[in-house]
C-alpha cells in the first residue's frame, strides 16, 4: 500500500508543478484599465450598449472599439471617470429621456373587445390592436416590463407615466412597443405633444378624448413655434425663445395633448 501511495503522491506533486508552470507561460494579461473602466460602470449588465454585460464593455471601451459614452444608464458621472481613465477629453453628452407620445388609454375607444394575452405584442397582432385610434398605446404595459430601471410606470389613465429622474434612455421601451410611440428625446425640451395621430379632426374626436386635433390654437399662439402638419401639432424648438408662451399653449390647449414636463 505504502508504494501506490508514494507514486500518486509523487505524480500529484508533479502534475501541481505542471499546471503552475504552464499558468506563468500562458498567463493572459489584464489591461488595467479593463478593470478600472468596469468599477466606473453602473455594472447594471442590461446589454443596452449591446456586449454581453458590462465587462465586454469594459473591455471594448479600453481597446477603442466603442465610444466611452457607450453606456446611456452610466450619464455624465460614468463618462467623466472613463475619460480620466483613459486619459482623454471628457465628452459632454445631451441627456436623453423616454417619452409616451400617446395620452389615450381610459380616454380612447375600442374598436372591439380583446381576450388574448395581455400584453401589447399580442393585441397589435390582431387588426392592430383593439384600439380605434392606430396610433394609440394598448395599455398593456410592455414598456413597463422592458424598463430594467423601474422608470416607467402606468398611470391611473391607463398610460404608461415615466419617471424622467430615473430614466437612462436605455431604449428598451422603444424596442418594447409594437406601436411605435415611445421615442428618446432631449431631456432639456420640457414641452412635447403627447399624440401622434395623423387622422383629420372629426375621427379623432370620435376616437380619443386626448388626441390632438390640429385645431392650430397653439400655433397662433406661440406664433409659429408651434406647427400643424398632416392633422398634428409639432413643436420646432428651434423657434422657441424667453417669449414664446408654451405655459400658456398648454393651458389653452382643448384636449389637454399638449404637455409640460
Amino acid at each position: 500500500m505504502l508504494i501506490p501511495i508514494l507514486v500518486m503522491s509523487i505524480m500529484g506533486i508533479l502534475f501541481g508543478l505542471g499546471l503552475a508552470f504552464a499558468s506563468r507561460i500562458f498567463r493572459v494579461e489584464i489591461d488595467p484599465k479593463i478593470e478600472k473602466i468596469l468599477e466606473a460602470l453602473p455594472g447594471a449588465n442590461c446589454g443596452v450598449c449591446g456586449k454581453a454585460g458590462c465587462a465586454g464593455l469594459a473591455e471594448a471601451i479600453a481597446k477603442g472599439d466603442v465610444s466611452l459614452t457607450s453606456c446611456p444608464p452610466g450619464g455624465e458621472e460614468v463618462y467623466t471617470k472613463i475619460s480620466e481613465i483613459l486619459g482623454v477629453e471628457k465628452c459632454s453628452v445631451t441627456r436623453k429621456v423616454a417619452r409616451v407620445k400617446c395620452g389615450g388609454g381610459g380616454n380612447a375607444r375600442d374598436k372591439y373587445i380583446y381576450e388574448g394575452v395581455n400584453t401589447c405584442a399580442a393585441a397589435n397582432l390582431i387588426a392592430g390592436g383593439q384600439k380605434l385610434c392606430e396610433f394609440g398605446c394598448l395599455v398593456f404595459g410592455d414598456c413597463v416590463s422592458a424598463c430594467p430601471f423601474d422608470a416607467i410606470r402606468m398611470g391611473k389613465d391607463g398610460i404608461p407615466f415615466v419617471d424622467i429622474e430615473k430614466c437612462t434612455a436605455c431604449a428598451k421601451c422603444v424596442s418594447a412597443c409594437p406601436k411605435n410611440i415611445i421615442s428618446l428625446e432631449d431631456a432639456r425640451e420640457k414641452y412635447y405633444v403627447k399624440c401622434l395621430s395623423h387622422d383629420k379632426i372629426t375621427f379623432v374626436k370620435n376616437a380619443c378624448k386626448a388626441g390632438c386635433i390640429g385645431c392650430k390654437v397653439c400655433e397662433k399662439l406661440s406664433k409659429g413655434a408651434f406647427i400643424i402638419e398632416n392633422n398634428l401639432a409639432r413643436l420646432d424648438y428651434g423657434k422657441v425663445d424667453d417669449s414664446t408662451p408654451l405655459k400658456l399653449c398648454v393651458e389653452k390647449c382643448p384636449t389637454k395633448c399638449i404637455i409640460e414636463d
